[in-house]
C-alpha cells in the first residue's frame, strides 16, 4: 500500500491537519481515507484503540514528543510536509487581533444595535431594488463563486442596517428582515469558504433579526442551514436537532422550508447509519417538496433554487452514507442532467459527489470520467468542498489499487 499512502498526503484535509498540528483532525481524516479502523491505526501509531478515539474526539491532546513522532512514523507523513510545522508567525495578542476575515466586525455589530443617524427617510421603491439586487447576488454566486461577492455583500448589509434608523412602521420590519436575508446570504458564503466561526456568527444573526422581523421563514432556514453546516462537519445527531429545531420552534413557514428541513434531518440520520429514519424523513420532505413545487409563489426568494431536482441531489448524498451506492448514482446522475449548466459551482461538487458514489460501486472508470470532468470547475469555484471530495475520491480508487486513482492524483495536482 506504500505509494498508495504517500498519494494520500496530498489531499488538502490532511495537508491542512499537519501544518496546524490538528491530531485529531488527521487521524480521522486518515481512517476515512485509507478506510481502516481505529485499532488498526492504533496498531500502526503504538496506541491502544480508546485512546485513538479520545484523540479524534477532543478528549486527550496528543503533547508528548513520543506520542508525535510515533504517528509521524507510522502514518508515514512526507518530511517535506513537517518542514513547515512550527514556521508559522506567532498570532498577535489578543488585545490586537483584527477581524479581517468575514465576520461580523465591532463596527457593524455596534451599528445594528444602536441607531444610525442622519440617514435618509426610506420608501418602498429603495427596499424594492435593494431585494433585486441581492437576487441578482444570489444567482451570481451560483456561477462566479462566493469569494468575489463576500466584501460587496458586506458593504451592501451596511447599507441596509444604516437605512433602518430612517425606516417607520412596516417599513422598519421590512428593513430588518432585508438585513436577515443578507445576513443568511453571507453565512451561506462564510460556509462554502470553509470559515466555519464567521458561518455561525452570521446564522446567528440572521436568526436574530429573523425573529425581531417575525419572519419565521427565513428563522426556520438559518437553523436547517446551521444543520447543513453540521452535517459537513460530519456531526450527524447535531444535524439531526437543528433541523428538528427548524421544524417545531418555527410553526408557518412554507412547504419548501418545511421540506428542506425534514431532508436535513433525514441527511443527518444517514450520517448516523439510520437507513428508516432517514428514507421516512426523506419521503416526507419529497411530498413537501412536490407540493411547493405546484405553488412557488408561496416560497421566500432565497429558496428560489430548491426544487425537486436539487432534492434528487441531496437524497443521492444521503444514500452515499448509508453505503447504497447505486441508488446515489441514480439519483445524482438524474439531479445532474436537470441542474441548469451555469451552476457552476453546484456542478462542480455534485459531480464530485457522483464520482465518489462510483467509486464506492466500484465503478472506476465511471469515477474518474466524472472526476475528471469536475476537476476544472472545482479547482476554479469549488474550493474547497468539491475539491477535497475529489481528493477523497482519489483516495477510495486508491484503497481499489485501481489505475485510475493515480490518474486523477495526476490531474488534481496540475491544479494544485
Amino acid at each position: 500500500m506504500g505509494d498508495h499512502v504517500v498519494d494520500l498526503w496530498t489531499h488538502p484535509r490532511l495537508t491542512a491537519a499537519v501544518a496546524g498540528e490538528d491530531w485529531a483532525a488527521l487521524l480521522r481524516t486518515y481512517r476515512r481515507l485509507t478506510g481502516i479502523s481505529q485499532t488498526k491505526l492504533g496498531g500502526l501509531v503504538g496506541l491502544v484503540q480508546p485512546d485513538v478515539s479520545d484523540i479524534e474526539r477532543g478528549r486527550r491532546r496528543v503533547t508528548s514528543v513520543e506520542v508525535r513522532q510515533r504517528i509521524v512514523s507510522g502514518l508515514g507523513i512526507p518530511p517535506a510536509l513537517l518542514a513547515t510545522v512550527g514556521e508559522r508567525a506567532e498570532p498577535p495578542p489578543v488585545t490586537g487581533l483584527a477581524l479581517t476575515g468575514i465576520a461580523p466586525d465591532a463596527d457593524l455589530l455596534a451599528r445594528v444595535t444602536n441607531a444610525v443617524g442622519g440617514a435618509e427617510r426610506v420608501d418602498t421603491a429603495t427596499l424594492d431594488w435593494l431585494d433585486r439586487l441581492l437576487a441578482e447576488h444570489r444567482r451570481a454566486e451560483d456561477i462566479i463563486g462566493s469569494r468575489p461577492l463576500t466584501d460587496v455583500m458586506r458593504q451592501q448589509l451596511r447599507t441596509v442596517v444604516d437605512l433602518h434608523s430612517g425606516a417607520r412602521g412596516d417599513l422598519a420590519d421590512r428593513v430588518v428582515r432585508l438585513a436577515a436575508e443578507h445576513a443568511q446570504f453571507l453565512a451561506w458564503m462564510a460556509q462554502d469558504q470553509a470559515d466555519s466561526a464567521a458561518a455561525l456568527a452570521w446564522y446567528d444573526r440572521a436568526h436574530e433579526w429573523a425573529l425581531e422581523a417575525g419572519d419565521a421563514g427565513m428563522a426556520a432556514t438559518t437553523l436547517s442551514m446551521k444543520a447543513h453546516m453540521a452535517w459537513s462537519g460530519g456531526l450527524g445527531t447535531r444535524c439531526v436537532r437543528l433541523a428538528e429545531a427548524a421544524r417545531w420552534s418555527v410553526p408557518g413557514t412554507s412547504l419548501g422550508v418545511r421540506g428542506m428541513a425534514a431532508q436535513m434531518e433525514a441527511r443527518g440520520h444517514a450520517l448516523n447509519g439510520a437507513p428508516d429514519e432517514s428514507h421516512r424523513l426523506l419521503d416526507e420532505a419529497q411530498t413537501l417538496i412536490g407540493q411547493a413545487a405546484e405553488r412557488p409563489e408561496d416560497e421566500p426568494p432565497w429558496m428560489y433554487f430548491y426544487d425537486e431536482t436539487w432534492f434528487a441531489l441531496q437524497r443521492g448524498m444521503a444514500e452515499m452514507h448509508l453505503g447504497s451506492w447505486s441508488v446515489a448514482i441514480g439519483h445524482l446522475t438524474g439531479g445532474l442532467a436537470a441542474l441548469p449548466d451555469d451552476y457552476r459551482r453546484d456542478k462542480a461538487w455534485y459531480r464530485a459527489c457522483l464520482a465518489h458514489a462510483a467509486a464506492g460501486a466500484g465503478e472506476a472508470e465511471q469515477a474518474l470520467t466524472v472526476a475528471l470532468q469536475a476537476v476544472p470547475d472545482a479547482a476554479a469555484v469549488g474550493r474547497p468542498h468539491a475539491w477535497n471530495e475529489l481528493h477523497t475520491t482519489a483516495a477510495a480508487l486508491l484503497r481499489l489499487r485501481a489505475p485510475e486513482g493515480r490518474h486523477l492524483v495526476a490531474a488534481l495536482k496540475a491544479h494544485d
